[in-house]
């Protein structure tokens, strides 16, 4: 069976191969090229994606020439929706291949280049948190401890914090910092409160206990802050907390609530995700 990234670059061909803009969004929109290219490339930068050298510099260089060809067409949908989602691609295939030829130094090496496109520097960030080697602790910091960093990479060093035991005051103190900022706050927020539930640390109990009472609610999961703290909260402490959201914390449907709950977040423990526009 072949791997997602081995499926993109076939999907590329064929793109390129496409006579006209008609041409080429049906075969867009056949290949579904928008969820595999996400699909692909995300599990390229993984450390586990081994031997894909070989096909990633085959879609690096596809996507190069079918930058080229997009541009070329001087369509406004092409130019609007197609060329940006190539660019990612290709900055996210950049990165990945970085990665697959000089491992965590290659993406060292283009995250500390200041002359390299932020997008590219961003998934080789990313793809370094996918890692999350012992060393690259202090980098990770440095982005969460400053007020002025690009809120993409403060997203990622958030994420890979999880894998760095001990780490949680910093966690709770970016909390604190953007905590005033509704929109840094939806965004950074279940970022904070997810790594925080799986470093399971003490000092992040204080946070929980504040927001059981304060904190938003939402139906998402993703986004309800008090459910986030309630299974946190329980997974410390083993009981469940009084909270704005339920009345009778002892009531049998908020059990089953918390425990549906904590099987999602289980299962997204070792999910790192991608920004989509950068």
């Amino acid at each position: 069976m072949r791997r997602p990234v081995h499926a993109f670059a076939a999907a590329l061909e064929d793109l390129l191969r496409a006579p006209d803009v008609a041409a080429l969004e049906a075969v867009w929109e056949r290949a579904g090229v928008a969820a595999l290219g996400w699909e692909a490339l995300a599990g390229a930068r993984r450390p586990g994606a081994t031997g894909l050298e070989p096909v990633l510099s085959r879609v690096d260089r596809l996507l190069l020439g079918l930058l080229e060809r997009c541009r070329s067409l001087m369509d406004t949908h092409i130019a609007t929706f197609r060329v940006p989602e190539l660019e990612r691609w290709q900055h996210a295939s950049a990165a990945a291949l970085a990665g697959a030829r000089w491992g965590v130094a290659g993406l060292k090496t283009v995250i500390g280049d200041l002359t390299a496109p932020l997008p590219r520097r961003y998934f080789a960030f990313l793809a370094l948190a996918e890692r999350h080697p012992p060393d690259a602790w202090p980098l990770f910091e440095k982005y969460l401890l400053a007020p002025e960093a690009h809120h993409a990479f403060v997203a990622v060093a958030v994420e890979a914090a999880r894998y760095y035991p001990g780490r949680s005051p910093v966690l709770v103190a970016l909390f604190g910092r953007i905590r005033g900022d509704q929109m840094l706050r939806r965004f950074l927020g279940p970022k904070i409160l997810e790594s925080l539930y799986v470093l399971a640390e003490p000092a992040s109990l204080s946070l929980f206990q504040e927001l059981v009472v304060a904190g938003h609610t939402d139906a998402d999961l993703d986004c309800c802050e008090v459910t986030r703290a309630l299974v946190a909260i329980r997974k410390l402490t083993g009981r469940v907390a009084p909270s704005s959201k339920f009345g009778d914390p002892e009531a049998p449907h908020v059990a089953q609530t918390l425990d549906d709950a904590e099987r999602r977040f289980e299962a997204e423990r070792h999910r790192l995700s991608a920004v989509r526009v950068i």
